[in-house]
């Protein structure tokens, strides 16, 4: 019998640390602003061609854990992306999250709109493979938009 307090300890502390480690992998609002202000610094003092390859690359230095950046030109048009090379050169406008929610034409709408702004959507995380609810900060630099997203919990 005393061992049964035991156990579901050992159970509970099972659950909740692979939460735990997780949480401690995911990228927060701060290190995706950054990212992007690195990466719209980077389009100005590199150009655009030698960036584009740089974030497009997935070990390269805009991915970090669940972060990664992606830039579109005011069409919709992914011009690079951290996660997934597929999508480049792509019009995503017609693009739908889970939920029917076609963000990118949102983004888009938001980029004419303002200088920066932070998206809500739902995207596939690469680290875990599932949908999640995600957060995008987006920054317009010239007819470009920069942005890193956090994936939330």
């Amino acid at each position: 019998m005393k061992r049964l307090p035991l156990v579901w300890l050992c159970l509970v502390l099972c659950c909740l640390l692979p939460a735990a480690a997780l949480a401690e992998e995911r990228g927060s609002k701060e290190e995706a602003m950054a990212m992007v202000q690195k990466a719209v610094a980077a389009i100005k003092a590199d150009g655009q061609e030698k960036t584009f390859a740089a974030i497009s690359d997935s070990k390269g230095p805009f991915v970090d854990r669940d972060l990664y950046v992606v830039v579109y030109d005011l069409h919709g048009k992914c011009l690079a992306h951290g996660a997934n090379a597929k999508q480049i050169g792509r019009d995503l406008t017609e693009l739908r999250d889970p939920d029917g929610k076609f963000f990118i034409k949102e983004r888009i709408e938001l980029g004419k709109a303002k200088d920066n702004f932070w998206q809500d959507y739902k995207y596939l995380n690469p680290m875990t493979k599932l949908i999640e609810p995600k957060s995008m900060y987006m920054e317009k630099t010239g007819d470009l938009l920069v942005g890193c997203g956090i994936y939330k919990p």
